[in-house]
């Protein structure tokens, strides 16, 4: 499998990235690869290459987002927080929001998880790769 640090074309990734992560509301969260699959895969990227790398791909937009992205809402698929620089600022955000963490920093999911978005309102960005 091929090894890939950045999507092919990165600013149109991260543009559908931003555009997904926007629509998540108050109070909820989601996991990077959540919203990775919400993105097909670029042209010549493979689904097994694209499953293993698009969810690092979609911390790197977030670690570049604009500033009217919540980016805080998106936290890893085991509920916690990823550390990384600017983390000590994501548990006070999301607790404002009403998000809780349990006794082991974790957020449930079942509570607090985005459930996603229909089919209608992926951005219409896909082709840009």
């Amino acid at each position: 499998m091929p090894s890939f640090s950045s999507p092919p074309n990165p600013q149109a990734f991260y543009e559908q990235v931003w555009a997904i992560v926007r629509m998540i509301p108050r109070g909820k969260v989601a996991a990077y690869g959540q919203i990775a699959k919400m993105i097909p895969p670029p042209d010549g990227v493979e689904l097994e290459a694209y499953a293993a790398f698009a969810p690092r791909w979609v911390g790197g937009a977030m670690a570049n987002c604009p500033d009217d992205v919540p980016w805080q809402r998106v936290i890893n698929s085991q509920g916690r927080i990823s550390e990384r620089p600017g983390a000590e600022r994501q548990r006070p955000l999301l607790e404002a929001e009403g998000v809780i963490f349990d006794a082991k920093d974790r957020v449930d999911f079942k509570k607090f998880g985005w459930s996603g978005m229909n089919e209608d309102d992926i951005p219409q960005q896909q082709t840009m790769f």
